[in-house]
């Protein structure tokens, strides 16, 4: 709340010059009559008061942990890659369209991408399964001379951010394309796992080497990569599926069970196998969904026939509490009575794990369903205040073209700080060793070099991550959001300025964290600093620097280097806009001379 007040702020002040010059606009125009004056001034208080109170979205308060994720799609190229490798430049051209989606992915305070790794019975790998997906090169089963995955993990984690493969589970490819696909797709080495059904190619849940097959893709991710997450995506039977051909399986198969609850049954069986498998391989990568966004019917809505539990054999809510998921990201692309209670019910059946609602941001577009904004704001806002483990997006391309605004108000409103991911101690709650400061050090560039002992953890040694926090006030307060300046870092060492250090507070404090999520207790870096900081730190935003209240005559401004660059008469408000970025001085000037610094702001 207290961000949305000071953007407000920011809002009155800009259009403050506005006011005044309709009032003498309006004035001038009526002979300048006192009553007209006085009736112009109110219609813009009363405008202008409706616009900053009656319109703002309520805010919810930022969380230090909170799933901020976003799904990467890869399949056509719809959020990524826009350029074909065919040769050096290209692939160095696909590259940098991933960094720059990284980048403001990072600027917006996103911790979790869900890239698109099976795509298709096809993959963005060099993998020994399964061939080449055709978004890459423009043709099925091309290398394209790197390795995407292994990219797109290192430049995750280079920005505090997590990766997740996302894995296409039960759907391969339309039937159309199944020749162009070529010799290594499943259709030709596993053709019994696969039906027809409409014009898709299904891999069919019932026949036990379906689990096996998947079993085999999901431990080559794991084992080969430093993922994140596994994020099993259709992990249920296909639309229409009262019409999918597997008569035949369940006969041989079925047992005289139930065909609805034997078909639960295998999806369960499938993650369940695939779940153990990858945690066999490493315990810390996390295990994940997006089921339909309706559970069931609840009590007072319904579902409207179409939802995970009877239309494609999801028993999502089970895998919870069997303890066969860490996380569920529901698609829950509804707004109103198809949203709120159907993600209370999630939350309410969640057996204490990670749901992070999935919000169909797509709907936003005016080509889709062109939602106004807001109804992903109350939904953001909704999924914060009722303590659900975060926000999904689909699909990446939607927020970073800043569709309706959405990333404008996710990055200075709804994320204003860096978030941790929530922690998994259901797997492990042991946090590794806690850091002992080093000596500060200042590098060739005259920037200090914050330095701290490498951790131990209880698992891995090269699990250990570090997250930095910064403040004005000592000691640093760790569990404040907004002191975060650096998160799941590799390396023991940070460095910052004078100019950051105006801007965040000199005071620094380094934890350690696993790839759980368990965090030690904070250490706090440059104690003996205390007694040189100076806390006359002046608050600047909207090119308008804020003054206490002094008895002066004028006011000065002064550069790093104590040059004058701006003077004015006493006020409460400076305008800064004129000014460079850089740190600054301001003082007091009386008549006699005198002059008395009051404090310093950055712009």
């Amino acid at each position: 709340m207290y961000e949305n007040n000071k953007r407000r702020r920011c809002f009155f002040l800009q259009n403050f010059s506005y006011a005044i010059k309709i009032i003498y606009l309006c004035a001038d125009y009526h002979h300048n009559t006192i009553q007209t004056m006085m009736r112009c001034i109110f219609i813009y208080i009363f405008v202008l008061f409706c616009s900053l109170f009656c319109s703002a979205q309520p805010l919810s308060t930022p969380k230090k942990h909170e799933l901020r994720a976003v799904w990467l799609t890869t399949l056509s190229g719809l959020d990524w890659p826009r350029t074909k490798v065919r040769n050096a430049a290209d692939q160095t051209q696909q590259q940098k369209e991933l960094c720059d989606i990284l980048d403001q992915l990072q600027a917006a305070h996103i911790n979790t991408v869900m890239l698109q790794t099976r795509v298709r019975g096809t993959v963005i790998y060099p993998s020994q399964i399964e061939p080449w997906d055709i978004c890459l090169t423009g043709s099925y089963g091309k290398h394209p001379g790197y390795d995407p995955l292994a990219f797109a993990i290192d430049e995750c984690h280079k920005r505090g951010m997590e990766l997740h493969a996302w894995v296409v589970t039960i759907p391969c490819f339309k039937t159309t394309i199944a020749k162009s696909v070529g010799k290594r797709s499943v259709l030709s080495t596993h053709k019994e796992l696969c039906k027809r059904h409409n014009d898709m190619w299904y891999l069919d849940p019932g026949i036990p080497g379906t689990s096996d097959y998947l079993i085999k893709i999901c431990k080559e991710i794991a084992s080969n990569y430093d993922v994140d997450g596994i994020h099993f995506d259709y992990i249920r039977y296909p639309e229409n599926a009262k019409n999918f051909p597997d008569n035949d399986t369940y006969r041989k198969y079925g047992q005289k069970q139930n065909k609805a609850s034997w078909r639960r049954d295998n999806i369960t069986r499938c993650v369940r196998e695939m779940y153990h498998a990858i945690k066999g391989i490493k315990p810390w990568i996390k295990v994940s969904s997006s089921p339909v966004g309706k559970y069931a019917d609840v009590s007072r809505f319904s579902a409207k026939g179409w939802n995970a539990y009877e239309a494609v054999s999801q028993d999502a809510q089970r895998w919870m509490k069997e303890g066969i998921h860490d996380m569920l990201l529901p698609m829950m692309y509804f707004q109103g009575n198809h949203f709120y209670p159907f993600a209370m019910d999630w939350q309410e059946n969640s057996a204490g794990r990670i749901v992070a609602p999935g919000l169909g941001i797509y709907f936003l577009s005016p080509s889709e369903k062109n939602w106004d904004l807001g109804v992903i704001e109350r939904e953001m806002n909704f999924i914060r205040a009722y303590n659900l483990g975060g926000q999904a997006y689909f699909r990446s391309k939607f927020l970073t073209d800043n569709t309706k605004g959405l990333y404008d108000y996710m990055q200075q409103l709804f994320y204003p700080y860096p978030a941790l991911t929530p922690p998994c101690t259901w797997d492990d709650n042991i946090p590794p060793t806690q850091p002992e400061p080093m000596d500060i050090c200042t590098n060739e560039d005259g920037c200090k070099v914050l330095q701290w002992t490498p951790c131990t953890d209880n698992i891995c040694q090269e699990n250990v991550r570090y997250n930095v926090y910064a403040s004005s006030t000592y000691p640093v307060d760790t569990t404040r959001p907004e002191n975060l300046v650096s998160v799941k870092q590799k390396g023991t060492t940070y460095t910052y300025n004078a100019v950051f250090a105006a801007q965040k507070g000199m005071f620094f404090a380094v934890t350690s964290m696993d790839r759980f999520g368990n965090e030690s207790a904070a250490t706090q870096l440059n104690k003996n600093e205390r007694l040189l900081y100076s806390p006359n730190k002046l608050y600047h935003e909207c090119d308008t620097v804020w003054l206490p209240s002094t008895e002066t005559d004028f006011i000065i401004i002064t550069d790093a280097c104590g040059r004058i660059v701006h003077t004015d008469r006493k006020a409460q408000f400076l305008p800064t806009h004129n000014l460079p970025y850089g740190v600054y001085n301001v003082r007091t000037l009386q008549r006699k001379g005198i002059s008395r610094r009051i404090g310093t702001f950055v712009k």
